[in-house]
């Protein structure tokens, strides 16, 4: 039996970034002797095991080929014959094809050192062909790796362009899709995930709403950019480079969607783009099944990004609405991610990402003052019910007349 690390470990230690996750294969044993050493099972489609102690995950060597459609249409075959270099080629990246001894000695069959060195993401084999969901994880690597210097090599982009052609990413599930965008989208340069997708014809297939973005106009006066689909890129990476949550960066990527929709005569305008684009969101949201924090985001940022933009501009009785309609009271953190989104859209225009966005603090200063009407003299007037409910809408229409006559 003889163990070793494998994967993103040691890609990471060589390129000299933190390890965290460890991944483990076993050459040369069977199930039997993992269970006698005291690892437990838990591999549904082939032998993995936990570390009696540890608890990190030790998979036996093993072969795979295509049986079927999509990321699972695979069988596998793990034995004690199984060779380090068999398991080591079925693996998507040269770069994540290599493993290392307890004495850190390199096995690097198919040279993923050298791919390191080149900064190039390369394929093992012309089996990556064989599995769909690799075309989204080396647009996810791609992300991770930009700030490096990696890129995606030519004849990788090329094999990314067949399966995205072959029909196969149709096959994917919407939980392993949004797995691999949930975690794309958190990489430091998201808009890059973008930019492979699209290069490998990938993006008009699991986003086409994204995708027609690309050539839209829009008004130079408000967006020097011009182009939605850059515009779009933009806000998707000034969301990195502010740290926003997940929620945030989903809601930045489909907030124009509205724009792929305009009518070409009726360019660069888009009017109510805002509400025509409503039901794409919908549709990007439900086909990969985003969280529910994600959905009621994009959807809400998608109907009232421009309201966040005239925030000082709005009526008091428009903004008391734009409030409700957040659920500010009981929700905060939403209304929060709202303001957040909105001014990552303002900084994603060309040559204005160092502009300030007063509209952040004036909308929170709003929230504060609807939220500071005090119920209980209401109900000490003998307010009740639906009576109640208009009584504390008008107080705090006159809370929100006050504070903008003082902003």
């Amino acid at each position: 039996m003889q163990i070793y690390k494998v994967g993103g470990a040691v890609r990471d230690r060589l390129l000299g970034k933190p390890v965290t996750d460890i991944d483990w294969v076993v050459v040369g044993a069977t199930t039997e002797e993992m269970l006698a050493k005291g690892f437990r099972p838990v591999g549904a489609d082939f032998p993995v095991f936990l570390h009696p102690k540890t608890g990190e995950e030790y998979a036996l060597a093993r072969t795979e080929r295509k049986s079927g459609r999509g990321y699972g249409g695979f069988t596998f075959h793990a034995s004690p014959e199984v060779t380090l270099e068999e398991d080591l080629i079925r693996r998507d990246l040269t770069i994540n094809a290599m493993a290392e001894d307890d004495q850190q000695n390199l096995t690097d069959p198919y040279h993923g050192q050298r791919d390191l060195e080149a900064r190039l993401l390369r394929h093992v084999s012309p089996a990556f062909a064989e599995d769909p969901l690799r075309v989204l994880r080396v647009a996810r690597f791609a992300a991770r790796y930009a700030g490096l210097g990696f890129s995606v090599a030519a004849e990788t982009l090329e094999l990314m362009r067949q399966l995205s052609d072959s029909g196969e990413l149709e096959a994917l599930t919407a939980e392993r899709s949004w797995k691999e965008i949930s975690r794309a989208l958190m990489e430091d340069q998201p808009q890059v995930f973008i930019e492979v997708l699209r290069a490998c014809d990938a993006l008009k297939v699991l986003m086409p709403e994204v995708d027609a973005l690309f050539g839209v106009p829009q008004p130079e006066a408000h967006h020097p950019e011009i182009d939605t689909g850059v515009h779009t890129l933009s806000v998707l990476e000034q969301s990195a480079l502010h740290k926003q949550p997940l929620t945030v960066r989903w809601a930045c990527l489909l907030h124009d969607l509205g724009k792929g929709l305009t009518p070409e005569a009726d360019w660069p305008r888009h009017i109510a783009h805002e509400h025509t684009g409503l039901k794409l969101i919908k549709a990007v949201n439900e086909r990969f099944k985003a969280p529910k924090d994600c959905q009621e985001l994009a959807l809400l940022v998608g109907q009232y990004h421009t309201h966040g933009h005239r925030a000082l501009e709005l009526k008091p009785s428009t903004l008391l609405e734009l409030l409700q309609s957040f659920d500010v009271y009981r929700r905060p953190q939403r209304f929060e991610e709202f303001i957040a989104a909105c001014e990552m859209d303002a900084r994603g225009r060309k040559g204005l990402e160092q502009r300030t966005y007063p509209q952040a603090d004036y909308l929170r200063g709003a929230a504060n003052a609807a939220r500071g009407v005090a119920v209980q003299p209401l109900l000490e007037k003998g307010f009740k019910g639906p009576e109640l409910g208009e009584a504390i809408k008008l107080e705090r229409l006159k809370a929100l007349k006050a504070y903008k006559e003082q902003a």
